[in-house]
């Protein structure tokens, strides 16, 4: 079985590498981040690797971390969580982004992946609540602000710049988790519209 592969960039598509090993040349479906994270064409990348063997198929799965990969397996656990979907999730989702939105159950977070559902991305918080990977950290930034605005107890312009980046279409746990990281380091005080621009920053980083 394959579990790494250190090679140079072959070629990058929409949703595979090609990645030469050696003079050997192997393809892995990757997910959109993965494929974000990796070195230009011509450059040394290593590649975490899912083996798939099937009786008419051999399909490789290729991720940037171990934590990613991790919960490419455990998301495949859930029934009618295929590798497609899987890697949808994972490439709208940081591994710690799905382990806060699983522990939040916020399956609005979860359901705006390619493919995913109401009723799935139900499925999959529900299923999977209490089985973060080993090695892949919740933010607990996220947890807190979260457990404050659940309890009322959120300062009102943290809550607003929540509220808004929401309605932008971010997930309540990936909105909590963004501002969690600006709120560290600016402080509570900050204005409301600094904070949904800087949280923006953080979203889109």
């Amino acid at each position: 079985m394959i579990g790494k592969l250190k090679g140079i960039v072959e070629t990058l598509g929409d949703d595979t590498a090609l990645i030469d090993v050696n003079g050997v040349c192997y393809e892995a479906h990757c997910s959109g981040r993965t494929l974000q994270a990796l070195p230009r064409v011509g450059e040394a990348a290593v590649l975490f690797i899912e083996m798939i063997v099937r009786e008419d198929m051999i399909r490789l799965y290729g991720f940037a971390t171990e934590g990613e990969k991790s919960w490419f397996r455990l998301l495949m656990t859930v029934q009618g969580v295929g590798s497609r979907v899987a890697l949808g999730i994972l490439s709208i989702l940081s591994p710690s982004d799905l382990s806060s939105a699983i522990a939040l159950q916020d399956k609005a977070m979860v359901g705006r992946a390619s493919g995913v559902g109401p009723k799935l991305a139900q499925r999959i918080v529900s299923e999977l609540k209490g089985k973060v990977p080993a090695g892949v950290s919740i933010d607990a930034g996220a947890m807190g602000l979260q457990t404050a605005l659940v309890e009322g107890n959120a300062s009102g312009n943290v809550s607003d710049a929540v509220s808004a980046l929401v309605n932008l279409g971010y997930g309540q746990a990936q909105a909590s988790s963004a501002l969690a990281r600006v709120v560290a380091k600016e402080g509570e005080d900050t204005p409301t519209e600094k904070l949904i621009r800087l949280g923006l920053r953080e979203l889109s980083s």
